[in-house]
């Protein structure tokens, strides 16, 4: 085959005569993908570098004020190594509430589950009734905003009473901490839906099931993830300090131990494991939101 050859300085390229086929070799995918791992390194270094710098400047700061003698806690270098049991072996049993920081967080985040499992659900539907219904909002509202302002602990008298056992009674002070949130998001979702789209769904001829789950949650589901988010934060901070008094297997419980022995360092290593433990779970349920709404909420 007879061709023509061209030479640029970004590829060879061989044009055919008339009658005959054009070959054009595909330009090489190095260079992309060169160029693809540079952008993934940059977002990397952005957003790990800044954090990690502060991180140093706070401990150097921590270790210059705490090294001296007199100081009332200790330094990070005596933190680790006073706790280096601890986080060298996690998941010790020594019988009894004799158990490693691992235990401890699993128990913990199993109270959590269970209050916030309830929450949402009972959350999503009282928001939902609320959202749809004037008379609804008119009646619940008023209460809803006067029990959301009820401290977590303040409940947990009530609920011991009630229940005369400290497991229920920690899952109710998480249902009842996380509860409020999700229910006043779930109802400001429900309210902000546009006329347009109940209107398409009286078109349809929808009925009630079907204009909930394909028009009422995916529209209101990021101010649903905002309140969730804002509740499985809530439930963390309710169960550390309910452990704190009702005692058992729990970090809370292993924190308020600490503080009666007088292990201030096995009080710091835990207070670093209920920030990141935390920051995990707020973690999960934001990228839960962000894959359902398909990125319109909050990350």
């Amino acid at each position: 085959m007879s061709q023509t050859v061209i030479k640029t300085s970004a590829a060879v390229v061989a044009l055919p005569r008339a009658g005959a086929s054009a070959v054009v070799p595909l330009r090489p995918a190095g260079p992309d993908r060169r160029a693809q791992g540079a952008r993934i390194l940059r977002s990397l270094a952005d957003n790990l570098v800044p954090p990690l710098i502060a991180l140093v400047a706070l401990l150097g700061l921590w270790e210059a004020l705490c090294s001296g003698p007199g100081s009332a806690l200790p330094p990070p270098s005596q933190v680790v190594t006073d706790t280096w049991e601890l986080i060298a072996h996690p998941f010790y049993r020594n019988g009894g509430n004799d158990v490693g920081l691992g235990w401890q967080i699993w128990a913990s985040l199993q109270r959590v589950a269970m209050g916030y499992a309830i929450a949402v659900v009972v959350g999503i539907a009282l928001g939902v009734l609320v959202g749809q219904s004037n008379l609804a909002m008119r009646g619940l509202d008023p209460i809803f905003q006067v029990l959301r302002t009820v401290p977590p602990l303040a409940w947990l008298p009530l609920s011991l009473a009630a229940f005369q056992d400290g497991q229920p009674s920690a899952i109710f002070v998480i249902f009842i901490t996380a509860v409020w949130p999700i229910i006043i998001n779930t109802a400001v979702g429900v309210r902000n839906i546009p006329q347009d789209y109940r209107n398409v769904a009286k078109v349809l001829r929808l009925n009630g099931f079907e204009f909930f789950t394909k028009v009422m949650i995916p529209a209101a589901a990021p101010y649903i993830f905002t309140g969730l988010r804002i509740g499985v934060g809530l439930s963390w901070l309710a169960i550390v300090a309910a452990e704190m008094l009702i005692g058992g297997v729990g970090i809370g419980f292993f924190i308020w131990d600490a503080w009666n022995s007088s292990l201030i360092s096995d009080i710091i290593l835990a207070l670093v494991y209920v920030g990141i433990v935390g920051f995990v779970l707020d973690r999960i349920v934001a990228a839960v939101g962000k894959a359902v709404t398909r990125g319109t909420s909050a990350g």
